[in-house]
């Protein structure tokens, strides 16, 4: 039998609308990965840095690829301060967060389907047991209803067992801005 319900490991987490283990937090602290301050002011950069910040926060980038950028852009820019390379962070940082806030907003909708299609499997499983307790089945309907409750019961299987690879991805994108920062920490000191 299905067991419709959340994962386990979100059921002590307080939000229906969350299936993951991890704990809902729908924005990163720049702060929190970068220890150096930040201009009040940003300052101005050249195009190819400010496309710097843009290029690392690309997830298609390996940590190879994305070391080797900030490499060259600190070979070019040797005179590069600490606040300018804070901003090419705060660039990346806030591509990534952005990105991750989407795909968040994504997974409270993929619950909320889930939800959804677990409320339909319960109601098809009701009406079946109706049509079967009759006097004088319906037939034809309970083919219908087996039809659909096949279908959809399939369908929640699968959702289900993409959800672990879902709810990585808010976490894959946490490490990575992080990674982007211990790349260009180095440079800002």
């Amino acid at each position: 039998m299905l067991a419709l319900a959340a994962p386990a490991g979100a059921a002590g987490s307080g939000d229906p609308d969350w299936p993951c283990i991890q704990r809902r937090v729908d924005h990163l602290s720049l702060a929190v990965m970068w220890p150096l301050p930040l201009a009040e002011e940003p300052p101005a950069l050249s195009p190819d840095l400010a496309a710097l910040g843009a290029q690392l926060a690309l997830r298609r980038l390996s940590e190879e690829e994305m070391r080797a950028l900030v490499e060259e852009a600190a070979a070019r820019h040797s005179d590069l301060t600490p606040e300018a390379w804070g901003e090419v962070f705060r660039i990346a940082f806030e591509r990534i967060d952005r990105e991750r806030a989407r795909i968040i907003g994504g997974i409270v909708r993929y619950a909320r389907n889930q939800a959804r299609l677990a409320r339909e499997i319960e109601d098809l499983r009701a009406e079946m047991r109706s049509l079967e307790a009759a006097a004088e089945p319906d037939f034809d309907r309970m083919d219908e209803v087996e039809e659909g409750l096949d279908w959809r019961t399939r369908l929640f299987a699968d959702r289900d067992r993409a959800l672990t690879y879902v709810c990585e991805s808010p976490v894959l994108l946490e490490q990575h801005a992080y990674a982007v920062a211990q790349m260009i920490l180095p440079h800002a000191r």
